[in-house]
């Protein structure tokens, strides 16, 4: 094993432990930084994990969260619906009115109604939506039932209309059964 001896000269003394000093302390210092850079980091990365998982709630999640609605017999959050059927025949055909929170109204199956809005639910996307434009859409014929939805969702307004004269119809006509008349079955609603 080698040892280096360093020899200091009588006027340098101060000098030379100043030296010595300083090359510990730019040895020493990142070792020293990296704590406090660690929990930087770390408390960045709590933070986004956070968010993450608030942001991934669907808003079904937040209305049950909420406060209890028993009792509640209308006001401007309460989701209001109007449907309106034709030519869907087997007595599917007619204005009705649907309430969500509490599920209620004219609707033959209030209840599956909300539950199946909810179920589709997601943020940043439009239950409501058309199909996409430009999409690939089987060229089968589901009849000549049409509906309009008109009314509120989550807090947003709604005014769309539905068809089954492709697949891209009876796709977005299904998925939304029981809102709709189910038109695979004898069922009407």
């Amino acid at each position: 094993m080698l040892h280096a001896i360093r020899r200091v000269e009588p006027g340098n003394a101060t000098r030379s432990s100043q030296i010595s000093r300083s090359s510990q302390t730019s040895r020493t210092s990142p070792t020293t930084a990296r704590p406090g850079l660690r929990r930087l980091v770390v408390g960045a990365a709590a933070s986004v994990a956070a968010f993450g998982a608030l942001a991934s709630v669907s808003p079904a999640a937040y209305a049950q969260a909420g406060p209890s609605r028993a009792g509640f017999t209308g006001g401007p959050d309460r989701d209001h619906l109007t449907v309106t059927v034709r030519n869907a025949g087997r007595g599917a055909d007619g204005t009705y009115e649907l309430y969500c929170g509490p599920d209620g109204g004219s609707h033959p199956d209030p209840r599956g109604a909300c539950t199946a809005l909810q179920r589709d639910t997601r943020w940043g996307k439009d239950v409501f939506a058309p199909a996409p434009e430009g999409g690939f859409c089987t060229m089968q014929y589901g009849g000549p039932a049409t509906a309009r939805v008109t009314g509120t969702w989550a807090g947003r307004p709604v005014d769309a209309t539905y068809d089954r004269r492709d697949g891209c119809g009876i796709a977005r006509w299904d998925r939304l059964v029981p809102l709709l008349p189910d038109m695979r079955s004898g069922k009407r609603f």
